[in-house]
């Protein structure tokens, strides 16, 4: 505090500073989006990258064909981005499940809906959507919230039930209280930044005006004013002006009298350009858009690229997509599975495509590295050389570093089987260990067996859709990985358990999106999916230490694709998510 100053005091003038009610009406918010392009894109621009790449179902390849017709049919995707861009400009929209039930003000049970129950989609804004009286039940799942809602349908109102509608809200309430003429819906997303946003646009419209002002000529006349009051005067101080212009038009001289003067006055707008980003810098930071996607420019400053900005949005969409969309259309999604399926599989699921793209220059750096790695491990001196050259091919073909090295690798051992081990020595070694038939090391083992360990593919769909894009024919029908393929017999209860357990409590393995990944021919398939994961390498491993034998010179996990021939030059591996189901063990069948 500072009474000199009044700094701190009842006389300070940032003291009084007060955010007062915020009082953008709905028509306001209508004229903004209708006239001007900056709130149009803070509205649209979200709405539209979180329905952008859509969603990817997780199901057999004819359930994932059966759900995405049925989107198609209802129109899914484009009514949901019509209700999310009307949500966010009016604070609320919603999209009614037509069952052609008679009794809409009944909640919606979804295990009731049969194959084609889902007849349409509607789209309702809450200018017909009114809600109704707030669940005030502390038991109730819906407490805080409408328990019912209210459409203006010709001269009546007709009662609907909130289970069938998908309720989307455009900026929450901190609680609903506060303005109770919302009833139940939430703000415009324009109404926190429409200060910023008219701030800009008047910068911009203020800019615009001083072009008309760049130049100005003055023109000095002695007398002027005294001789005004006479008309005759007038007359011949506009022919005399119009005279000036048309010589100096025609010749670039400018006639005048030895008393006139003549001068020119012009602005600069060097400095503006800067002004009006910084108001736009902040309209970016309001409405939480980078400033690259809103404006669509690219970033500036010494070595920007914009990329960490980018990471953050799509950060941001992909918090909207699960956090606001994701429960909003659980009850829809529920019912959409079951309209197209008929039943209700509990393996099916989906999850949001990631908005963003490895470049080629991400590529390039993950074999850079690779290749670092690989150097560093050999310099160590602690692995031997023979066991570090298998993994060196493993690594340098699933970074896509060197493609067709682990098939000419494959090759090279078939001709030079002693390449490794020339004497031989090693082979005799493990042939004098293995066990024989039915012999057991103890009474609690199990017989020796063959073994031969999978898992399935469970993603077919998004697999198989890749396939297409890329001109494989003649996909194979039971897409899988291999562990193992040990034709020694061995014990397999000593292999244990994979140990992945996962938060839904199903025994499956998950392989993320992008990283090392390339489609090669191998062991008799003209395509396979070459990919990383440690995983798997671990596990095969394991198995082996526990007794078995892998009749392949190296392990790579890979999914075979198909027989038929393809034109690999012009196929670009798939790069999504791959999800396998538990591991199966069996016998080696010879057939």
């Amino acid at each position: 505090m500072n009474l000199v100053a009044n700094l701190g005091t009842g006389r300070d003038k940032a003291a009084h500073s007060r955010y007062g009610e915020p009082t953008l009406t709905e028509e306001e918010a209508v004229n903004a989006y209708r006239s001007a392009w900056l709130p149009r894109k803070i509205v649209d621009i979200p709405a539209m990258d979180a329905c952008r790449k859509w969603r990817s179902w997780n199901a057999e390849s004819e359930q994932v064909s059966a759900l995405e017709a049925e989107e198609s049919r209802l129109g899914v995707r484009g009514k949901l981005l019509d209700a999310f861009i009307k949500a966010r400009l009016f604070g609320g929209a919603a999209l009614y499940i037509g069952t052609g039930d008679s009794d809409p003000s009944k909640p919606l049970n979804p295990e009731r809906v049969r194959k084609g129950g889902v007849r349409h989609l509607n789209v309702l804004t809450r200018r017909v959507l009114q809600a109704g009286e707030i669940d005030r039940d502390p038991e109730s799942p819906g407490y805080g919230l409408p328990a019912s809602y209210k459409l203006s349908a010709g001269a009546g109102m007709l009662d609907i039930h909130p289970s069938r509608l998908v309720i989307l809200r455009g900026a929450e309430l901190p609680d609903a209280e506060l303005a109770p003429h919302l009833a139940g819906w939430g703000d415009s997303v324009l109404t926190a930044i429409y200060a910023e946003i008219l701030r800009a646009d008047s910068t911009s419209a203020n800019i615009a005006s001083l072009v008309f002002e760049a130049k100005i000529d003055v023109i000095k006349i002695p007398g002027f004013m005294s001789m005004m009051a006479d008309p005759a005067y007038e007359k011949q101080v506009l022919d005399r002006l119009r005279l000036a212009a048309m010589a100096k038009g025609i010749n670039g001289t400018l006639v005048l009298d030895k008393e006139e003067e003549f001068e020119q006055k012009t602005s600069e707008f060097g400095s503006l350009r800067d002004v009006l980003l910084a108001f736009m810098q902040l309209v970016s930071g309001a409405a939480d858009i980078p400033v690259t996607r809103l404006l669509g420019q690219s970033p500036g400053g010494l070595n920007a690229s914009g990329e960490s900005d980018i990471r953050n949005y799509y950060d941001r969409i992909q918090s909207i997509q699960e956090l606001e969309l994701e429960p909003a259309m659980e009850v829809l999604d529920e019912c959409l599975i079951r309209s197209a399926l008929g039943t209700r599989p509990p393996e099916v699921f989906y999850t949001w495509r990631s908005l963003w793209q490895t470049s080629e220059k991400e590529r390039a750096d993950i074999v850079k590295t690779t290749a670092e790695s690989i150097k560093v491990i050999a310099d160590t001196r602690l692995i031997p050389d023979e066991v570090l050259s298998k993994v060196a091919v493993n690594m340098l073909t699933e970074s896509g570093g060197a493609p067709g090295l682990e098939s000419q690798m494959a090759e090279w051992l078939a001709e030079n089987p002693d390449g490794i081990d020339p004497d031989g020595e090693e082979a005799r070694a493990a042939a004098a260990l293995e066990p024989k038939p039915g012999e057991r090391e103890n009474l609690g083992d199990a017989a020796p067996r063959s073994l031969y360990v999978r898992r399935d593919v469970l993603n077919v769909g998004e697999i198989r859709a890749w396939a297409e894009s890329q001109g494989i024919p003649d996909l194979a029908d039971d897409l899988h990985v291999t562990v193992v393929y040990s034709r020694q017999p061995f014990d397999w209860i000593k292999a244990g358990n994979a140990r992945e357990w996962n938060e839904d409590g199903r025994d499956k393995l998950i392989i993320p999106e992008g990283g090392p990944r390339a489609v090669e021919p191998l062991g008799g398939m003209s395509a396979v999916i070459l990919f990383a994961s440690s995983q798997l390498a671990w596990r095969h491993e394991e198995i082996i230490r526990a007794g078995a034998s892998h009749d392949f010179p190296d392990y790579t996990p890979h999914i075979s694709l198909t027989k038929s021939p393809v034109d690999l030059s012009r196929v670009e591996p798939y790069r999504g998510r791959i999800v396998l189901g538990p591991e199966i063990f069996e016998e080696i069948r010879e057939d």
